[in-house]
């Protein structure tokens, strides 16, 4: 499996991930031992679990996909939607995962997050957050299934410095914490990795530093969010966005 066959294989699959973003759940995905574990919270219609299980292709590593496809949640702007939408989400995922050759090598569990931390047993190798964005729910994800990777594991969050209830989680749980060190980030993707160790004083004021210099990036989007819902193509244009796209 190559990455660029991936990449062909997610053409045409909706959702909010670049390639660039998507590179990184590959490159990420590549690292995890072959009896590792991989979960994504908020799958959508599969276009990175697509990515994550051509990743691990033949290798042994397990992929869990959680998303209750309940019609909410669905994406920018979509808190509340229908149960027909959720069907149609849940048809279509299932669908990209069979034609991208995949179907059998993930496994979905289709519950809310918080409900389904029962249905997933060990440590994480590599987590993937992309749930919901409201500050309540991105905070249980990120500390609830953030808590089960493994020392050396990874962590990846959709839309950080992007969605304000993501970003203010994030700054809550782990800017100023010891137990996981900011990578960096590709776009509104944030990579953290778990230290076996807890952070010194000096490593989490650095780490926290290299935190909030993303603060003005995350100002910025929201500022193209409120031009996007205000159609302020002026306002646009002077933040340098030259698209009808929401930033992610």
């Amino acid at each position: 499996m190559t990455f660029e066959a991936a990449l062909a294989a997610v053409e045409g699959v909706e959702g909010w991930l670049s390639d660039g973003q998507a590179r990184r759940l590959w490159d990420r995905a590549e690292g995890v031992p072959p009896d590792g574990l991989i979960v994504e919270i908020g799958s959508y219609r599969g276009r990175s679990a697509i990515v994550l299980a051509r990743a691990v292709a033949g290798t042994g590593a397990g992929v869990v996909a959680i998303d209750p496809h309940a019609g909410n949640d669905r994406g920018p702007q979509e808190i509340h939607g229908s149960a027909d939408e959720g069907e149609a989400d849940n048809s279509a995922f299932r669908g990209n995962l069979e034609r991208a050759g995949v179907a059998d090598a993930v496994r979905h569990v289709r519950l809310p997050s918080q409900e389904a931390l029962g249905s997933v047993e060990g440590g994480i190798d590599l987590l993937y957050v992309d749930g919901a964005h409201r500050v309540k729910p991105a905070t249980e994800d990120i500390a609830r299934w953030g808590a089960r990777v493994k020392p050396g594991g990874s962590m990846l969050v959709h839309d950080s410095f992007s969605s304000i209830g993501v970003t203010l989680a994030l700054l809550r749980l782990l800017a100023f914490g010891g137990d996981f060190v900011y990578v960096g980030r590709e776009r509104s993707l944030a990579e953290y990795r778990r230290v076996g160790t807890p952070l010194s004083a000096a490593e989490r004021v650095r780490n926290a530093a290299r935190q909030l210099a993303q603060l003005p990036w995350f100002a910025r989007n929201v500022m193209i969010k409120v031009a996007l819902v205000l159609r302020a193509r002026p306002l646009l244009r002077l933040l340098g966005h030259r698209s009808a796209d929401w930033p992610y």
